[in-house]
């Protein structure tokens, strides 16, 4: 177990274990299903923290890695440079930690970093520039945390603080080729509104632009 767990999380592990070994013990048949299942929900205890300016270079370096390890393979290599160091220099990231309008969140799974994302409202919104409205701009887990189901928890909580801030529309941006991503936005109640042009260095590309109603929640 790593040593950074909290005193809490050790005193609900140490319970569950002895709770698993019980049923591992009293239902034979059942005990790889018990137990993989006990694992797997253990790692999803996620924790948020809204980023300063002390935390730029941090949340400039998983901005960067994430972005690299999503499209680096589909994008030209010299239009992908020229993008990532414009996009993600220093100094434009801690541009967008000082403007009031956009909020940058860390993702915390089990105390370790797993994810950001960033939430625009008002002229910090790319497209939509709706009082009543916030932009989910970006929604990264690093690699080694993706496939264990945290989109959704992200994505539930991002919904939590949208309704937090009284608006009534959740909106983004997502590359018309990434399917796995749209496939996702579908599946928890985002529709395509709209398009727009977005630039990878020189190479044009297309976004599709989907939200969600947050009435319905």
């Amino acid at each position: 177990m790593p040593a950074n767990y909290n005193t809490a999380f050790i005193e609900r592990y140490l319970k569950q274990i002895s709770y698993q070994i019980n049923l591992f013990i009293e239902f034979p048949p059942i005990r790889s299903k018990v137990i993989c299942s006990f694992f797997y929900f253990s790692s999803m205890e996620l924790t948020y923290t809204k980023c300063s300016l002390q935390n730029v270079e941090q949340l400039r370096l998983i901005s960067e890695q994430t972005f690299v390890n999503a499209f680096e393979k589909d994008n030209d290599p010299s239009d992908f440079k020229d993008y990532i160091e414009k996009a993600f220099a220093l100094n434009k990231i801690k541009a967008e930690l000082l403007n009031p309008d956009s909020d940058f969140y860390f993702v915390y799974r089990n105390d370790e970093l797993a994810g950001y994302f960033k939430l625009n409202v008002l002229s910090a919104q790319s497209d939509v520039k709706r009082d009543d409205s916030i932009e989910l701009e970006r929604i990264y887990v690093l690699k080694s945390y993706q496939s264990l189901g945290l989109g959704k928890q992200i994505l539930d909580r991002i919904k939590s603080l949208a309704q937090e801030k009284n608006k009534k529309m959740l909106w983004l941006g997502v590359w018309e080729e990434n399917t796995r991503a749209i496939q996702f936005y579908h599946r928890h109640g985002f529709q395509k509104f709209d398009t727009h042009p977005y630039f990878i260095g020189t190479d044009e590309q297309t976004d599709w632009l989907m939200r969600f109603d947050l009435s319905t929640l």
